[in-house]
């Protein structure tokens, strides 16, 4: 009786616990958090110093004593005691007001996630304060929140490129049809252009430099006109500071196996596909969410390959938690879509 009457006072949430970033959503305000998903600890007194945007900075700028974890990788939890802790400073810095009050949380998960991974995430959510925990599928709760007829029987093809897995799914009758999974998306694209830099520059850049060249000039297709920065690291050879100009010509080089990873995914998709699903997808095209449908060209360069109509969805960032958020609203109307 207590712990309903607490369901009273409790804000129910929605969650894209992400490789790269973690967004939170509330039924009455939408999105009230988007942060990275980074913690910054004190190893001497193994204690969080920072988390989100601010743990960010850290990375590669730390002393010794201090660390900056990625928490989450692939999709999945790397780290349950630091993915506790982050979530439990989340939800703490948007939930205000009655502190007893447990949330209940709705929090996608990749596909291809284990039971052993999903298990790893409904726990680390209940001890970090979670009363009732959820999930849902990323390219369901992408599909949800671009709005497509999820609840129809109609083929609908939803590719989300996040920070640690590419997500390519057909929907039909509120239920995943067939899917694809790979472990490559915007994290191994910042370490391809990393890796590139090294080898063709002999020049080291850090992991944040490496996504601000890949948002800035990174494109998957050529472009009409050129782009071109200044990035600065470290001359492998002197041990040096160095500067090199470079344009989305090379970028483009360097991202070209992750995009073409990327592409396989949603070829091998399509041959996967029944052929009345199929058809449904010819002519409703596909929904390219995500971070990763930001870089340049790459809608441009997916119709090129398969002959789709690509829709890139109007804040491919925040689709999957919008999708989720959409949930809460009538959980009844949106049971099918839970997997656990």
């Amino acid at each position: 009786m207590f712990g309903k009457l607490l369901g009273l006072f409790g804000q129910d949430l929605a969650m894209d616990l992400g490789t790269a970033n973690t967004l939170l959503y509330t039924k009455k305000d939408g999105i009230v958090l988007n942060e990275p998903s980074v913690v910054a600890i004190d190893n001497d007194r193994n204690s969080v110093l920072a988390v989100g945007k601010e743990a960010k900075e850290f990375l590669g700028r730390t002393p010794q004593r201090i660390r900056a974890i990625r928490p989450m990788k692939d999709g999945v939890i790397a780290d349950f005691e630091v993915t506790k802790q982050m979530i439990a400073f989340f939800i703490k810095k948007v939930i205000t007001g009655f502190s007893l009050a447990k949330p209940n949380i709705v929090i996608c998960v990749p596909t291809g996630i284990t039971q052993v991974e999903k298990r790893a995430v409904i726990e680390s959510a209940q001890q970090a304060g979670a009363r009732d925990v959820r999930l849902v599928e990323e390219p369901m709760a992408a599909a949800i929140g671009a709005d497509l007829p999820i609840h129809q029987p109609m083929g609908n093809m939803v590719v989300d490129i996040g920070g640690g897995t590419t997500e390519v799914a057909v929907i039909s009758l509120s239920a995943i049809a067939y899917a694809e999974s790979v472990r490559v998306a915007g994290d191994a694209m910042n370490m391809a252009v990393q890796r590139y830099f090294q080898e063709e520059f002999k020049l080291l850049i850090g992991e944040n430099m490496s996504e601000r060249i890949k948002i800035k000039i990174g494109s998957a297709h050529p472009l009409t006109e050129t782009l071109s920065m200044d990035v600065s690291g470290k001359d492998m050879v002197t041990g040096t500071p160095k500067s090199v100009l470079v344009t989305d010509g090379h970028v483009r080089e360097a991202l070209a196996d992750p995009v073409k990873a990327i592409i396989m995914a949603v070829r091998k998709s399509l041959e996967k596909t029944p052929p009345e699903l199929a058809g449904d997808i010819a002519e409703n095209g596909l929904l390219l969410a995500g971070g990763g449908a930001l870089l340049k060209g790459l809608d441009t360069l997916i119709t090129k390959e398969t002959n789709l109509h690509v829709v890139i969805d109007s804040d491919p960032l925040t689709t999957v938690v919008r999708g989720t958020g959409r949930t809460l609203d009538d959980r009844k109307f949106f049971s099918k879509v839970y997997i656990n």
